[in-house]
């Protein structure tokens, strides 16, 4: 991996979940399969995703905190509260790299708990590719499947300064655009890094 990045996992958990009915990090992974019952949910698959790569795994949570925590710690990641989650998902972004910047990291592997896990060999490309971008003098990492930008999102030092820099009222997408020439997108055959989970309909829909 090259631990000398000093990788943060940024798992953003603290949406209130609306169109779903229920929170989407509490959600059985797969959906309706057997592994559900022993209490797989997205939140501990992204966690157990990224555990290898990485060095410390932040969650961040809102007014969900007390229902998380309870997965979070028992698999060696750490809570962060966004103290005002209806910011928007911009200001969870920012409560996040804020503590990863605290803890002296140099990097950030961010993704959003409202999908199902990618592959692990998709995170090892994308590992690879970034380590090759810095080289180059880029930022950022962006997987990409059939064209369709995705997570989990590669951040180094001046990406992460960048997003941090941008008002809470922003979004990742318009500081990615701002900086488009720092970003590589990586084309890889996943579809999980673009598929976003909204509704019950696509929940159950997915492919386990």
């Amino acid at each position: 991996m090259g631990q000398s990045l000093r990788f943060s996992g940024v798992i953003l958990a603290a949406g209130e979940s609306s169109r779903m009915g229920r929170d989407k990090a509490l959600l059985p992974w797969p959906p309706q399969s057997p592994a559900a019952s022993a209490g797989d949910t997205f939140l501990s698959a992204a966690i157990r995703l990224f555990t290898p790569y990485v060095d410390v795994i932040l969650v961040v949570a809102g007014k969900n905190e007390g229902e998380l925590a309870p997965i979070v710690y028992a698999r060696g990641a750490s809570l962060v509260v966004n103290p005002d989650p209806t910011r928007g998902q911009f200001s969870s972004l920012q409560t996040g790299l804020r503590e990863v910047m605290n803890r002296g990291r140099d990097a950030a592997m961010i993704t959003l708990v409202d999908r199902p896990p990618v592959r692990a060999e998709t995170i090892q490309t994308l590992e690879t590719e970034f380590e090759r971008a810095l080289k180059l003098g880029m930022w950022a990492v962006v997987p990409e499947y059939q064209g369709k930008h995705g997570h989990p999102i590669l951040a180094g030092r001046e990406m992460i300064e960048a997003f941090l820099r941008a008002p809470a009222t922003a979004s990742a997408r318009e500081i990615e655009h701002a900086h488009q020439d720092k970003i590589a997108y990586i084309s890889v055959d996943d579809p999980f890094v673009s598929v976003n989970v909204d509704t019950p309909d696509q929940y159950v829909a997915l492919p386990s």
